[in-house]
C-alpha cells in the first residue's frame, strides 16, 4: 500500500497514469499466478513464500525509499504505523492461504474487491464518517456480488471463501488505520514507514507460523509452515520466486508514478482491473475456469466500487489509499 500525493492530470497524464495502472494490474495479476505455481507444484509453505516474496520486492524498492527519504520515518504515532504495518503484513498471508487451500486465482481476487465495502464500514464505526445512503446502497451492491461469486446456495459453495474476505477485511483495516493517520502524517511518511515496516512484520508471521508448527503439530493448516522457515525451491521454482518479488515491486513502482501523474479518482478503475486480468491469467496459466456467476458477481462488485467512487468524489482530486 503507498500514499502518494496526486496532481491534476493533464491530457498526457490521463493517458499515461491509465497505462502504468494497467501495468500495475497485470503485475498484481502475475503475483497471484505465481503464488499458486510456487505453493502448488513447487511445495513451498505459504508462509516462507510471503517472507521471501517481500524480501526480494522490498531490496528492488530501496531506492523508491530512499527517494522519498528516511527522514520521513519520523513520526508521532510509531506503535499506530507499527500496527498497520502488521495488519497489512497478516493479511498477504491470509489472502496467500487461501491459494494454498486450493481457491481459484479468480474467485479469491474477485471476493478481495470486496475490501472497500469493508473501509465503508470502519471509516462510519471507528472514524465516525457519515454513513450516507450511497455508501449504504454500494455496500449492499457489493454484497450480493460476493455472494454470486462465493458460490453459497451451489455445490461450489466452501467455507473457504472466508478467506479472501478475511484478508480484504484485514486490508481494509490498514487503509482505515491509513485514513486515522493521514490527519496528521504527510503522504511520505505514510509511504516509507509501510515500505520498511513490511518485511520484519512478514519475518515475525513466518517465525511465529514456524513455532507454531513445532510446538503444536496440527493446529495450523496444512501448507502454512515447513520445518525449516527460510527454505528455498530448487533451481527453477527459484527463478519464479525471484520473478513474484520482481512484480510486487513492479506493482508498487507503477501505482507509485500512476499516482504521480493522474488524480486517484480517475485512476481507481483502471486499478479493478486486476479482478479479469486474473481470471483471464488463471485460465490461460492455470486451466482456471471461472463459473458463469463470477461475472455476474464481479460486475456487481466492480460496479458498487464505481458507484461509490463516484458519488462521494465527482471527480475531484484526491489522495492515493491503494493496496
Amino acid at each position: 500500500m503507498n500514499q502518494i500525493s496526486s496532481t491534476s492530470p493533464s491530457s498526457s497524464g490521463a493517458v499515461s497514469g491509465a497505462l502504468l495502472m494497467l501495468l500495475a494490474s497485470l503485475a498484481f495479476a502475475g503475483t497471484n499466478v505465481l503464488q499458486n505455481v510456487l505453493i502448488w507444484p513447487i511445495g513451498m509453505s505459504s508462509t516462507g513464500m510471503t517472507f521471501w516474496q517481500y524480501l526480494i520486492a522490498t531490496l528492488i524498492a530501496l531506492p523508491l525509499i530512499l527517494r522519498i527519504g528516511v527522514k520521513n520515518l519520523r513520526t508521532r504515532h510509531p506503535v499506530l504505523h507499527e500496527v498497520r504495518a502488521f495488519v497489512s503484513a497478516l493479511g498477504v498471508h491470509v489472502f496467500v492461504y487461501g491459494f494454498a487451500s486450493g481457491m481459484p486465482a479468480w474467485q479469491m481476487v474477485t471476493l478481495l474487491a470486496t475490501g472497500p465495502l469493508f473501509i465503508i464500514l470502519g471509516s462510519t464505526l471507528f472514524l465516525r464518517e457519515r454513513a450516507s445512503l450511497a455508501r449504504l446502497f454500494a455496500a449492499f451492491l457489493g454484497f450480493v456480488g460476493a455472494l454470486l461469486v462465493s458460490g453459497i446456495g451451489t455445490d461450489g459453495f466452501t467455507v473457504m471463501v472466508l478467506i479472501p474476505i478475511a484478508a480484504a477485511a484485514l486490508w481494509a483495516t490498514t487503509d482505515v488505520l491509513t485514513k486515522y493517520l493521514s490527519r496528521e502524517e504527510t503522504p511520505e511518511t505514510l509511504t516509507v514507514s509501510l515500505l520498511v515496516l513490511i518485511t520484519p512484520n512478514h519475518l515475525l508471521i513466518l517465525l511465529a507460523a514456524t513455532l507454531m508448527a513445532q510446538v503444536a503439530p496440527g493446529f495450523l493448516p496444512a501448507g502454512v509452515a515447513t520445518g525449516f522457515p527460510f527454505q528455498l525451491p530448487a533451481e527453477g521454482g527459484l527463478w519464479l520466486l525471484l520473478l513474484l518479488g520482481v512484480l510486487t515491486a513492479g506493482a508498487q513502482y507503477f501505482l507509485a508514478f500512476a499516482y504521480k501523474v493522474a488524480d486517484a479518482t480517475y485512476l481507481q478503475p483502471f486499478g479493478d482491473l486486476k479482478v479479469p486480468l486474473t481470471a483471464v491469467i488463471g485460465f490461460v496459466f492455470l486451466s482456471q475456469v471461472p463459473t458463469p456467476w463470477f461475472w455476474i458477481g464481479a460486475a456487481l462488485i466492480l460496479a458498487a466500487s464505481l458507484f461509490i467512487l463516484y458519488a462521494e468524489t465527482g471527480g475531484r482530486a484526491g489522495k492515493l489509499a491503494a493496496a
